[in-house]
């Protein structure tokens, strides 16, 4: 994988061979969380994931501006040069892959946002402070963080890291806080409304999301479409994986004919 730039120790080449798919993690998480999408995923194309900003193995630089995040995923297809990727994000990666798409429409050719609105203006980081202090930090052992987090506890093992007196998440959460501090002080309808490849929004049943936001999505985006996933949380593809893969195999089926293995 010819990467040239900045962003080579933030990138996971998950292999697979023929255009980019490109996976996006959310806050706090880290391309890695993508391991078992990527399984199947490779039949499709060539996966890989990067690590966001402020996480996994990228370096903390510029600033945590939504747009900053959107370029370096810019910078990563136009490394690869392998054509026009198909971009899957989670929470703050489909918000990242949306913006990719409108600003760089070249270098997209779909996209697959998991649980993520364009407006959540109002909402502060103070619950988000709550949440992340409540954690028995440090984790003695992987165990204990897969018994804390129950269902998701192999999402989170990917998280954290050890250091000298046990498991730390990996990101700093002050920098998490700033990050999640810039969604609720705008909005990105703009954003979504210059998507012009198809979208297809995967939405959890029991979203954290604003109500309503995501069909809507699918509806001012010119190409959207939108899926609600039955007894699904916030991480659709840990939590309903048979229904998730369904969906992104049809899209990908779409966009990547004659493609796959």
């Amino acid at each position: 994988m010819p990467i040239r730039s900045s962003l080579t120790s933030s990138v996971v080449d998950f292999g697979g061979r023929g255009r980019p798919i490109v996976l996006l993690h959310g806050l706090m998480g880290r391309a890695t969380t993508w391991w078992r999408v990527s399984r199947w995923l490779t039949s499709y194309g060539h996966v890989v994931g990067l690590d966001a900003r402020g996480h996994g193995r990228a370096r903390r630089r510029g600033s945590w501006r939504t747009e900053e995040f959107a370029d370096d995923v810019a910078e990563l297809i136009s490394d690869l040069d392998e054509g026009p990727a198909v971009i899957i994000g989670h929470s703050m990666g489909g918000l990242h892959a949306w913006v990719t798409a409108a600003r760089w429409p070249e270098l997209v050719r779909a996209v697959v946002v998991e649980d993520m609105a364009p407006d959540q203006r109002g909402k502060t980081v103070d619950a988000w402070r709550g949440y992340f202090e409540s954690w028995p930090v440090p984790f003695r052992s992987l165990a204990q963080v897969r018994e804390f987090f129950g269902g998701l506890g192999d999402y989170f093992v990917e998280c954290v890291e050890e250091r000298d007196d046990g498991y730390h998440l990996i990101a700093d959460l002050e920098d998490l806080y700033a990050i999640a501090a810039e969604w609720g002080q705008r909005e990105y309808w703009s954003y979504v409304e210059q998507v012009r490849c198809p979208m297809l929004v995967i939405e959890g049943e029991h979203t954290t999301m604003p109500p309503g936001q995501q069909a809507e999505m699918a509806e001012r985006a010119p190409n959207g479409r939108h899926l609600v996933v039955p007894g699904a949380g916030h991480v659709v593809h840990e939590d309903r994986p048979e229904i998730f893969r369904g969906a992104v195999e049809a899209l990908l089926s779409e966009v990547l004919p004659g493609e796959s293995a």
